[in-house]
């Protein structure tokens, strides 16, 4: 466990990042594909070939001694751990580490994955570390002058990245360079950066401010954009509060911007304007952010009251009622935890945790192959539900599944 998880984040259906105040990050990997990336990261070592061809630059950052393979060690059975062996059984992610990463000083504040398992995190520390997943060493550690509270791999060239801080610049690093391309400073009384991020697919960066503001740059040059204030027209929220998190909505131009006033919101940046405004969840004071389901349908968020909340992105209640389009009240809150929930996700294509487990039918995940090649979009649509993994303020880190029923299921 991780003694308060601030961040957790998944690359493909595959992996699981997570990191927190016990300054380690961790990864997990599901089961079916334990051994593929055990022999891929030995034969990377032994070959002493870099992890990914369009990062030759990278391959001098990491030591000549090589990782040694990785080996699940059996578990340690009590007459006290009978009750839970079925259940450890079914888990979808083997229960030790695939990778345990020691580097940073202090608490873990953000996680970034690339498309060739390369790992970013930001700390309290002061830095950014680069990891891979082939790799138990630190590969480069990018220094700032105050706290990194965000950082994104560019999603079109990841060479690049970009990092938030404190001391309230915004930062487009030149990895194999190891140095800082662009970078800009934000204005105004409150220069705190509490959130960053891509969006439009690269197109702009955007910062969120801990007075309420997301401001946006072109990434090209990153040079100013525009902004928008975050808050309501009157009442208590009427003066913007920290901004905890910044999603970009799956093919659309839109972002998902979680604030420290128990709201998230939907802005369309074709014009600014606001196109939802979601309430239930309780965020008064933590990093919690908000993200998207794979698809874009659904919004999920974690609470300070111990559940995590989902919406639907676009509802039609105000078509038999008198609710607004622009605001959802109707929210479905799981109670998951017994502290803070720190963070909830949607697994993306969520088929490789569940299928073979809700489903004998299903056809089998092959042996040799990564990420999601052995599996037909047709099997997706047919086997699979919506996966939810959740961590707390203790370091608990949990698994949802809701299957979709049989077709000849009965109700």
């Amino acid at each position: 466990m991780d003694l308060k998880v601030l961040s957790l984040r998944t690359f493909d259906e595959i992996f699981q990042a997570s990191g927190g105040q016990d300054n380690v990050l961790k990864v997990w990997v599901l089961k079916e594909y334990y051994q593929y990336f055990d022999e891929m990261r030995v034969k990377l070592n032994e070959g002493r070939i870099s992890p990914a061809p369009s990062h030759d630059s990278l391959s001098s950052m990491s030591s000549s001694e090589p990782l040694p393979p990785m080996h699940v060690p059996p578990p340690e059975v009590t007459s006290d751990d009978q009750d839970t062996e079925s259940a450890e059984d079914n888990a979808p992610f083997v229960s030790s580490p695939f990778c345990t990463y020691r580097g940073h000083t202090a608490a873990l504040l953000d996680i970034s994955w690339s498309k060739n398992y390369f790992i970013l995190t930001s700390s309290m520390d002061k830095t950014c570390r680069l990891w891979h997943t082939s790799r138990r060493e630190c590969l480069c550690c990018f220094q700032h002058a105050d706290f990194v509270t965000a950082i994104c791999f560019h999603p079109k060239d990841d060479r690049y990245f970009l990092s938030g801080s404190l001391d309230g610049k915004l930062r487009l690093w030149n990895i194999p360079d190891k140095k800082v391309a662009l970078w800009n400073e934000v204005t105004g009384s409150t220069k705190l950066i509490t959130a960053a991020n891509f969006c439009q697919n690269g197109k702009y960066a955007v910062v969120g401010t801990y007075d309420g503001r997301c401001i946006f740059y072109t990434t090209e040059l990153l040079k100013y954009f525009t902004s928008i204030n975050v808050r309501s027209t009157r009442g208590k929220n009427s003066r913007g509060r920290k901004i905890s998190g910044i999603e970009s909505m799956p093919g659309e131009d839109k972002v998902l911007v979680t604030s420290n006033d128990s709201r998230v919101r939907l802005y369309d940046l074709r014009d600014l304007t606001l196109t939802c405004k979601y309430k239930g969840c309780m965020n008064n004071s933590s990093q919690i952010k908000a993200s998207f389901s794979p698809s874009g349908k659904y919004v999920i968020c974690g609470s300070e009251d111990q559940f995590f909340y989902i919406w639907k992105t676009s509802h039609d209640f105000y078509k038999f009622s008198s609710a607004r389009k622009d605001r959802s009240d109707y929210w479905e809150g799981i109670k998951a935890h017994n502290a803070v929930v720190t963070a909830a996700i949607f697994a993306p294509h969520s088929v490789a945790v569940i299928v073979n487990k809700e489903d004998p039918a299903a056809p089998p995940i092959g042996e040799n192959l990564p990420r999601k090649a052995s599996i037909s979009s047709s099997s997706k649509n047919e086997y699979h539900g919506e996966v939810i993994i959740t961590a707390d303020f203790t370091g608990c880190i949990k698994v949802f599944s809701n299957p979709k029923r049989s077709k000849n299921a009965s109700l």
